[in-house]
């Protein structure tokens, strides 16, 4: 396997399952060590862990401190990807968001990268390289009423990013989004969660809601978590030396603009 990172230290968030779980095994696949932050771990992440290239962090991001946490003991930080987020569903649209509804989103979507990437920030300024990666979502661009809190702080990270990478470019750090479309992970397939959520309001069954939802793509299919830690991988890279500031989409076509 090529191990085009190997000597390089990562720091992932939400790092437990879905996007986050393939994230922490690309990386260690391409030679990467990995600092993988999370509230609580799963088998599959302890399994990465037994390899003796990830180190498991427990931590909620939510909370003051925790994103110190992520790089203590560390006298470097090659790579940070923010991959912490939550969709909840608003069946009763704009109205049926309240402030601590907006507050929660916010503290969930937004700042805990804001953190995550401050942890990190002297590490990188002082190696005089780094790249930085977060995790976004097509809604930024196609914001969605029964998401109505997540799409605006996902177009929050957007902006948050594309505004960094013009600070930190000059010192030798890259700053990127992925927003992927649909993905298959518990967020959209998983008890509670957009598929199940939106049936209940709807009356069709959670297979076709997710019927619909992948017919709305031009491959006719939601992404995988591995083809978006592909697309992380990349970013991260010596591959991507040039680039910085962009927001690399990953949707099958769902997007209906350029």
């Amino acid at each position: 396997m090529d191990q085009e990172l190997q000597g390089r230290t990562a720091v992932v968030t939400g790092a437990s399952r879905g996007i986050g779980l393939a994230v922490v095994a690309a990386l260690t696949g391409a030679g990467a060590t990995v600092v993988a932050g999370s509230r609580s771990t799963s088998p599959e992440l302890d399994a990465l862990t037994g390899t003796g290239r990830v180190t498991w962090v427990r931590g909620d991001l939510t909370e003051a401190g925790a994103a110190d946490h992520l790089v203590d003991g560390l006298d470097r930080v090659d790579i940070l990807v923010n991959n912490v987020g939550a969709a909840p569903v608003r069946l009763g649209g704009f109205a049926s968001i309240g402030d601590a509804d907006w507050s929660r989103s916010f503290e969930l979507n937004v700042l805990t990268a804001v953190r995550a990437t401050r942890a990190v920030f002297p590490l990188m300024l002082a190696a005089g390289r780094g790249s930085v990666v977060t995790v976004g979502s097509i809604n930024a661009r196609l914001p969605d009423p029964v998401v109505l809190d997540y799409s605006v702080g996902k177009a929050a990270l957007v902006a948050f990013s594309k505004g960094l990478s013009k600070e930190l470019g000059p010192h030798g750090v890259r700053v990127n989004t992925v927003s992927p479309g649909p993905v298959e992970t518990d967020l959209w397939l998983g008890g509670g969660g957009v598929a199940e959520t939106l049936s209940a309001g709807s009356g069709l069954e959670p297979a076709d809601v997710v019927a619909q939802a992948r017919a709305e793509a031009a491959t006719g299919r939601f992404s995988t978590p591995e083809e978006v830690a592909d697309a992380v991988l990349f970013l991260v890279s010596d591959r991507a030396a040039n680039i910085t500031g962009s927001d690399l989409v990953l949707d099958g076509g769902y997007l209906p603009t350029w």
